[in-house]
């Protein structure tokens, strides 16, 4: 069931001039024969991300989507996120789209049947959402009125609401209609490395950290989905488990990690602040690119754009360059990300093939720089969506809250760390994501 009127993505397939569906998306025709003829030609409707995540009743997505910027009024075949949350419910949702600024009387295209929030709330009895609509202004003569000429059951039933709804409002009696209340809040998912270890290595001055997670970009390309939740876990582990002072780690999270932000932070921050007996982490969780002519990989800043990677993109190379004239002595490089371009958390230029990339020729090794790398040259990194993490970060995490990883003193290795992700991440890859996907170490320190 989807909210009235609105087509929800539906797969179709096509055989000898006949249309078919699978069992699992059976098209439920609400209002309008011309949206369910559209729906069937192009074979999807694809709604923004907000409606999605308000589809399924996530409070904490709708929150950061947006926190991020996502427009509160935008519209899908003339709906808008707050159709969907009244359609679907919980009030929860409802309320804080409402304090965004959501339009509570915007009414859906005519051949889409005209319903605007107070309909759709209605249509499903939600009388919860209906009072709170009527409470802060929703026209319920104009939702009558738009639903009037509407010959759906659903229409019609949700118009029998609103009146009986009305009547006693008027006389301003207790609402006995049948009702029945929209969905409970969907938890957000909680992951066991969410929940830092007990053990807390000695706190280090000299230790220094940039953490950089970019899920959306400018140029709206696919989300590298759960990076900014990569780097917010990670900056915690560093604070208050791994030493580093809180004043010593920059976090460029999605529009705040800009290529200029990299360039003034890789490039001169770290060259103010590092000394001799610094130890130095750098951690990428978010889309890589491949440049097509050079073979060269870049990070792809919040900024980027795959098809002008040279001019927008942050070479790795540039990187490796300014962290080997850094006077520390340790320097760790994580990626969350892959350079193909095949897909996963890397993009590509259009038009462009994917490349196999050779990640020992993007750097020249060195004694002081241990770079971790969540696949090889020619494979994509996965999501772990269970877990809300990238597949390499989830078991980077897990690595640093295992017992038989941690020496007595509270440090690791980065060469056990390793033993333990790698093989874990191949495990979860193969057996769940029909997908290779091999955590690479490079030029790593002699332990």
């Amino acid at each position: 069931m989807g909210v009235p009127g609105i087509p929800r993505e539906e797969k179709v397939s096509f055989q000898e001039g006949r249309i078919f569906m699978s069992s699992n998306t059976v098209l439920k025709i609400h209002l309008c024969f011309i949206l369910s003829l559209l729906l069937l030609i192009t074979g999807c409707a694809t709604p923004s991300p907000l409606m999605r995540v308000v589809e399924k009743g996530d409070i904490n997505g709708v929150k950061a989507l947006l926190d991020q910027g996502a427009d509160v009024n935008e519209s899908f075949y003339g709906a808008t996120a707050l159709t969907y949350a009244s359609y679907y419910g919980p009030i929860e949702i409802v309320k804080m789209l409402l304090d965004r600024g959501a339009d509570v009387d915007t009414v859906n295209r005519p051949a889409a049947g005209g319903w605007t929030a107070l309909s759709s709330a209605a249509s499903e009895r939600h009388a919860d959402i209906v009072k709170l609509l009527l409470d802060i202004g929703a026209d319920i003569d104009k939702a009558i009125w738009e639903l009037r000429g509407n010959t759906n059951t659903q229409a019609k039933d949700a118009v029998v609401f609103l009146k009986e709804f009305k009547q006693q409002r008027i006389a301003r009696k207790p609402v006995t209609v049948i009702s029945k209340p929209s969905r409970e809040v969907l938890p957000a998912i909680k992951s066991d490395v969410d929940e830092l270890p007990a053990m807390q290595a000695k706190p280090n001055k000299n230790a220094y950290a940039i953490v950089i997670g970019v899920e959306k970009y400018r140029q709206k390309l696919p989300k590298a989905d759960f990076a900014d939740n990569d780097a917010r876990i990670m900056a915690e582990y560093l604070t208050k488990v791994m030493g580093y002072p809180e004043e010593n780690i920059v976090m460029l999270i999605n529009d705040r990690a800009l290529k200029s932000d990299m360039e003034k932070y890789f490039e001169k921050w770290l060259s103010n602040n590092v000394e001799k007996e610094s130890t130095v982490f750098v951690y990428y969780s978010g889309h890589g690119a491949p440049n097509p002519k050079t073979g060269d990989a870049y990070l792809v800043p919040y900024d980027g754009d795959p098809s002008f990677i040279e001019e927008t993109g942050y070479p790795l190379k540039r990187l490796y360059a300014k962290l080997d004239k850094l006077p520390a002595r340790e320097i760790i490089v994580v990626l969350d990300s892959c350079f193909s371009g095949a897909g996963g958390r890397s993009v590509l230029a259009k038009g462009a093939r994917p490349l196999v990339m050779n990640m020992d020729k993007q750097v020249f090794y060195s004694d002081r720089i241990a770079i971790l790398t969540a696949s090889a040259g020619n494979q994509i990194s996965s999501t772990y969506d269970e877990k809300a993490h990238g597949l390499f970060t989830y078991f980077l995490l897990k690595g640093i809250k295992n017992e038989d990883v941690v020496k007595p003193d509270g440090s690791i290795a980065i060469s056990d760390l390793f033993s333990y992700l790698k093989p874990q991440v191949e495990h979860i890859a193969r057996k769940q994501y029909n997908n290779e996907q091999t955590p690479q170490l490079i030029g790593a320190k002699k332990d």
